[in-house]
């Protein structure tokens, strides 16, 4: 769930077997100088790889990891514009650490900081550039990066993109909390636009499914309310 400005916290609006062994046993006779090459080829290629995630790419992983900290804190603090640049003395703020450690998970995950930032910042062309380069890694990645991408449609006012976000968010995953919390805002979209089925059906998926979430608390007054409208 995408961190919203705080005006806007309580805002409801919104992957033959004998055969095959001679053939290969002649493959090996007639290309001994061949294999053998390969192999060799395959050894240093190996060893590289090996050398690389431990002695370039772990200490880099961990060399991120650490410079996160400070961007998460100030990204914590809702100091948005620092985290994105300048979070502390001698640390990096999100859009360095994309720059100077990609190919790690840090820099995958400051992709999704820097959205949410540039969001709360009203800058909603970079944020949906960053939360397009985001890249999930689980279900509840992906449920966060729909969530972020129809929050910015909805800042823009495009509300059929934003129900369409809010939509794949609620069906990319199982997440009590987050999936619940999708699965309202899409009832209240079609309950402002007149479309009381589809938000009943919405309230009535949590109250079903997710009854114990924070949004299936008082989920009953919302399916009361539309189903008066029906």
């Amino acid at each position: 769930m995408a961190r919203r400005r705080k005006q806007k916290q309580n805002d409801e609006t919104l992957v033959d077997l004998v055969d095959v062994k001679d053939q290969a046993s002649g493959f090996i006779e007639q290309n001994q100088n061949m294999i053998f090459g390969a192999l060799v080829a395959l050894v240093v290629i190996i060893g590289g790889i090996f050398a690389y995630k431990n002695f370039v790419q772990a200490p880099k992983l961990v060399e991120a990891q650490e410079q996160m900290y400070q961007a998460q804190l100030k990204f914590d603090q809702d100091s948005f514009a620092q985290a994105l640049t300048n979070p502390a003395p001698g640390y990096s703020g999100f859009l360095d650490i994309i720059d100077n450690y990609g190919g790690t998970e840090s820099a995958n995950a400051a992709q999704y900081y820097a959205a949410v930032c540039y969001l709360n910042l009203g800058e909603h062309k970079a944020a949906m550039d960053y939360i397009n380069a985001f890249s999930p890694t689980s279900d509840l990645f992906s449920i966060m990066k729909y969530g972020v991408q129809g929050d910015i449609y909805s800042e823009m006012n495009d509300m059929d993109n934003a129900l369409s976000s809010y939509q794949k968010a609620a069906s990319a995953g199982e997440n009590e909390a987050l999936t619940a919390y999708y699965l309202k805002k899409i009832g209240l979209w079609n309950e402002k636009n007149q479309q009381f089925q589809a938000a009943l059906d919405a309230y009535s998926k949590i109250k079903k499914q997710y009854p114990n979430s924070p949004d299936g608390s008082d989920i009953d007054k919302y399916i009361a309310r539309v189903s008066a409208s029906l």
